[in-house]
């Protein structure tokens, strides 16, 4: 277990305030008494949903589906801005292949998940203004505990931890566009993604069965890649006390997911691919990488109890580990024909076990009084119980490899997150002011070191000798406060500030030499860096006019800071092929966002037209370039000035032709400029100023179609589009479809489900079916074929 030191001012500044509601409430509910009431959203919505008590409230509600126009309104009790998109439980089972939790906002309006394989344990999300290398510029919720892995922004360690959730237990996902609520910090730049599970009440229990099979055809390594996935589910309620349990197990296989390349083909060697990398250097391949065998189980429980009415205890335990051996092929042979990897180290870095248990701890308290005044607060931990890849040193002169290696570890890696939220409408439920306010305090704890070992493929063999280590703390307190004005019929201002104190402490890196034929270390260097810290204020504003029922126009303001994480200030590690550097002097990222959104609904219609623009100065941006020859390498820098303006819009249709076929679909651009950029530095000339931010698509477009056969059947097709992107500043990265690019891509998927009755259903989908190559930096699967089975008792 870890320990949590409340140590520094931002501690002191998010604990101070958790006390006195817990005191103020409790005489409050016991010598006042309460009104229930509802607050009820004008316009249709995608079914009923639970009321969070931070949730959101706008004039018109979409969904990434088109809604039943006979389903009754969302009723929310803490009014937040922002636009949003929305898809419910049933959505998600007649149009997406779920294999894991992130598959199932698939299609949501200009957000793409980067998953690279079925398991795969780095699925970070892309937003409209924000690529798939800032994991820590979305934030992930599920039932208000945080899942976002804020300990990182990066594809290694940054991805949600999405298996807290079990895809059977969602109820809805919401996603909301923008830094435009006082309540979420400014990691919310590229959005919010909340999701909402269900709780029995009665016993249940299912029982579901998910088999995937992907072809793959890169280079010389043509296969197919089996997925196995059993997922079971109980829960009951017994009065006041309510439990529910999910566990599934996964065997998967993977396609390639690095290919190893050289600068010029090995001497006395055959099998060698000619071969460019994303700027135009000779990089031949000569092998594959990463072609990973993974079994993977979580466990999840989650106990509540109603202490009284209005007030409702929640535990949750969450359980995860992980087995991955990531085997490697070489293409290269002797000229009579016997495999080689004649010498070249990155098959070594490919080659690698991964062992790795974590658990997950949350507790919330909270109040459903609808009268005037509501609180809750959850506090929740994540942590690396154990978390060690193995990979030899190197290679032997033939086809093996030393049996003397490394070991990385994360064990102790850890960070928890307290929140205390309250909302007071003193006017009551329906007066014209509501007004929300909160504490927050956080502590993420880095440990990274790299070890040696005699024997790599030991589990329990470790040497004392480090190669490497990262170590570091931030934290973060905040004070927030928000007021929901509805100050005339058809109007709404909602303005908040939120004050941030963030600070960065104990960074330290150690650096070794090493001989390369035995790996004893020849030379130390450490370094102690130097603590950092920030304190910021952050405003937001948004104006709401409903001028009649069904039209909504929103102009949204947001000022916000993302401060750096503990892995972007002192991390440096190697994993696989690749080399990260950390940066100890690293700034805050300072963002302005506006928005202006038409919406209209109508009948079973629905359009929306949101103009947006952010302007980031300091931006802290991650990109990978080949430094030395062909070792990618991956740093980064405080951006001057970087922009992202466009266009979205997003429509739908229930009965669209004909009764039986709802469309849905949105088309985004993205104008993203590096406005300055003076520590930007060219060996040939090039310049960052006026090109394209790294890793932001200029286009991306969906299409989803679901025909309802009859009421138990339904076939959905859709479509995705993502446009060019690059992942250097000067934008040299013109070379596509090659290891290491990042390419545009349009995918189609079509799955049809069939409901034998209210207990058993089974389904049968395609993701790929043109089996499109395509490269963000990894190659990503082929057509992959997903079949699965469910029955509840």
């Amino acid at each position: 277990m870890s320990t949590l030191h409340l140590r520094g001012s931002p501690w002191v500044l998010a604990a101070a305030c958790l006390v006195a509601p817990l005191y103020a409430t409790a005489g409050w509910a016991e010598d006042n008494a309460v009104t229930l009431g509802e607050l009820s959203v004008t316009g249709q919505s995608a079914g009923p949903v639970s009321s969070p008590l931070i949730a959101l409230q706008t004039p018109v509600s979409t969904s990434i589906v088109p809604s039943d126009p006979a389903a009754p309104p969302i009723v929310r009790r803490f009014q937040l801005p922002q636009t949003s998109a929305s898809v419910t439980r049933e959505q998600i089972d007649q149009t997406v292949n779920v294999v894991d939790t992130e598959d199932a906002i698939k299609y949501f309006p200009s957000l793409f998940v980067r998953k690279r394989n079925e398991g795969d344990t780095q699925p970070v999300i892309e937003t409209r203004t924000w690529g798939v290398n800032s994991s820590a510029r979305t934030l992930v919720y599920a039932d208000d505990v945080l899942i976002s892995a804020l300990i990182a922004n990066n594809n290694t360690i940054g991805a949600p931890r999405w298996g807290i959730v079990a895809p059977e237990e969602i109820k809805r996902i919401d996603f909301l566009y923008g830094p435009f609520a006082a309540a979420f910090p400014g990691n919310s730049i590229g959005g919010v993604l909340q999701i909402t599970t269900r709780m029995p009440d009665h016993f249940e229990a299912t029982l579901k069965q998910t088999g995937a099979l992907q072809t793959s055809q890169y280079y010389r390594t043509d296969r197919s890649y089996e997925t196995n996935k059993t997922s079971a589910t109980f829960g009951d309620r017994i009065e006041d006390f309510s439990w529910f349990l999910s566990a599934d197990y996964l065997n998967t296989f993977t396609q390639p997911l690095t290919f190893v390349t050289t600068g010029s083909a090995p001497n006395g060697t055959l099998g060698t691919i000619p071969a460019f990398n994303k700027t135009g250097q000779v990089a031949n391949v000569v092998g594959a990488g990463g072609l990973l065998h993974s079994e993977q189980a979580n466990a999840k429980l989650k106990l509540a109890l109603d202490i009284t009415p209005w007030l409702t205890a929640t535990y949750t335990f969450g359980f995860w580990s992980n087995a991955t051996n990531a085997a490697v092929q070489s293409y290269l042979v002797t000229p009579t024909g016997v495999p080689t990897f004649r010498n070249v180290s990155t098959f070594a870095q490919n080659r690698y076990t991964l062992d790795e248990q974590h658990m997950a701890n949350a507790l919330s308290l909270k109040t459903d009084t609808h009268g005037d005044f509501d609180w809750e607060i959850v506090a929740s931990n994540y942590y690396f119980l154990t978390d060690a890849q193995r990979n030899p040193y190197g290679v032997t002169p033939g086809y093996g490899f030393t049996s003397f290696g490394k070991v990385l570890r994360y064990d102790g890696t850890n960070w928890t997150n307290v929140d205390l939220r309250g909302i007071w409408r003193p006017f009551g439920i329906n007066g014209p002011h509501e007004i929300s306010f909160g504490a927050h305090g956080d502590q993420y704890r880095l440990d990274n070191p790299t070890y040696g070992t005699a024997n790599w493929l030991d589990r329990s063999n470790q040497l004392p000798t480090e190669y490497t280590n990262s170590r570091g703390t931030t934290e973060t307190g905040a004070l927030w406060v928000q007021d929901a004005w509805h100050f005339a019929p058809a109007w709404t201002l909602t303005t908040g500030a939120r004050l941030e104190s963030w600070q960065a402490t104990d960074g330290f890196n150690l650096t070794t030499t090493a001989n390369n034929a035995t790996g004893a270390v020849t030379s130390t260097t450490q370094i102690r860096q130097p603590n950092l810290s920030a304190t910021h204020v952050s405003p937001k504003a948004t104006l709401a006019w409903v001028p009649e029922p069904g039209w909504a126009v929103k102009a949204s303001f947001g000022e916000s800071y993302r401060f750096p994480t503990v892995t972007e200030l002192y991390q440096l590690v190697q994993t696989g092929p690749i080399f990260t550097n950390p940066n100890p002097n690293l700034r805050p990222e300072h963002d302005y966002s506006g928005e202006l959104a038409v919406e209209h609904q109508w009948d079973t219609n629905r359009l929306r037209v949101s103009f947006f623009q952010e302007n980031t100065y300091d931006a802290l941006i991650s990109q990978t370039n080949f430094v030395t020859g062909t070792v990618p390498t991956t740093f980064t820098t405080n951006v001057d000035a970087i922009r992202n303006r466009g266009v979205e819009v997003e429509a739908g249709r229930v009965g669209f032709l004909i009764d039986r076929l709802d469309l849905t679909g949105s088309v985004t651009y993205v104008d993203s400029r590096i406005l300055k950029d003076t520590a930007f530095a060219s060996t040939t000339g090039t310049t960052a100023r006026g090109k394209r931010v790294p890793y932001v698509p200029d286009w991306r477009a969906t299409l989803v179609a679901t025909y309802h056969i009859d009421p138990n059947w339904s076939w959905t097709v859709a479509a995705r589009y993502s446009g060019k992107q690059y992942s250097t500043l000067d934008n040299t990265d013109v070379v596509s479809h090659v290891f290491g690019a990042f390419d545009s891509f349009f995918v189609v998927d079509t799955r049809m489900q069939y409901k034998i009755d209210d207990r058993v259903a089974i389904s049968f989908g395609i993701d790929n079916i043109g089996n499109e190559k395509y490269f963000l930096y990894h190659p990503f699967p082929g057509r992959t074929f997903i079949a699965d089975a469910r029955v509840k008792f």
